[in-house]
């Protein structure tokens, strides 16, 4: 089997390098990651630059763009040969709910999917590192699974608790949970006195009942969410047919 590895904290995160070490123990893997943090960058792609690719000290190839560049680029122009699967994080953070929309790690695994290619993007909640080999090994256990059941290609996002492994939860099939809007941007002044913005944090869980990913993981639990790409609004689809004849 082989394994594509990306995610949007930047190749010398912590997350992607023990997420590396425990794909590498039952794969070929190739790791391409964002030179620098680039959370938040959705599924955006570099178009108004090239992009230079390096390889750093530890083999990982290092590219100057976003978590999307990486897995395109790899795929498109760096790769001899199509991997088996893309894997995305692990990130230092939760990406549940409506998180999903604006992640780079989703992201990575997103643009997999889109090559046809089955991908899983991996976040553990909560900041900090210290149970970063617990998640790891929660991935590496999620990888040996492979879905067979599922129809390829499959898109997963997997959000595991910041909590030992001994300590973890059953793995639980969950949709998305829902967020509040968006706290206010906080404004400051730069040196200069010019007026500056800050965005301000995400909005607080709305809708985090039995069956949601942030339900999932506050009991302790692996949420993985099977998403798709399709954003037809198939209802409203049907009212606007009716409305326009």
């Amino acid at each position: 089997m082989k394994i594509l590895i990306s995610n949007d904290d930047g190749y010398l995160a912590p997350g992607i390098v023990a997420l590396a070490e425990v794909m590498a123990s039952i794969a070929e893997i190739v790791v391409v990651a964002p030179d620098s943090n680039r959370s938040g960058a959705s599924n955006s792609l570099t178009l108004d630059r090239p992009l230079s690719v390096t390889r750093a000290d530890n083999g990982f190839y290092v590219v100057n763009g976003t978590p999307s560049d990486c897995v395109h680029v790899a795929l498109t122009g760096l790769l001899a040969e199509k991997p088996d699967l893309v894997v995305s994080g692990i990130n230092q953070g939760q990406n549940m709910g409506d998180d999903t929309i604006y992640s780079g790690t989703v992201a990575a695994a997103t643009e997999g999917y889109l090559f046809g290619i089955p991908s899983i993007a991996f976040s553990q909640v909560d900041k900090g590192w210290q149970e970063i080999a617990a998640a790891a090994r929660v991935a590496r256990d999620i990888v040996l699974r492979r879905f067979d059941a599922l129809q390829k290609p499959y898109l997963l996002n997997v959000n595991i608790p910041n909590l030992p492994y001994e300590k973890l939860g059953k793995v639980v099939p969950t949709r998305l949970g829902k967020r509040h809007e968006s706290e206010a941007v906080i404004k400051e002044q730069d040196q200069q006195g010019r007026d500056v913005y800050w965005i301000g944090l995400v909005g607080a869980v709305r809708d985090a009942g039995e069956g949601t990913d942030f339900h999932a993981t506050a009991h302790g639990d692996i949420s993985v969410t099977p998403l798709q790409m399709d954003l037809t609004h198939r209802a409203q689809l049907a009212n606007l047919s009716e409305a326009w004849v």
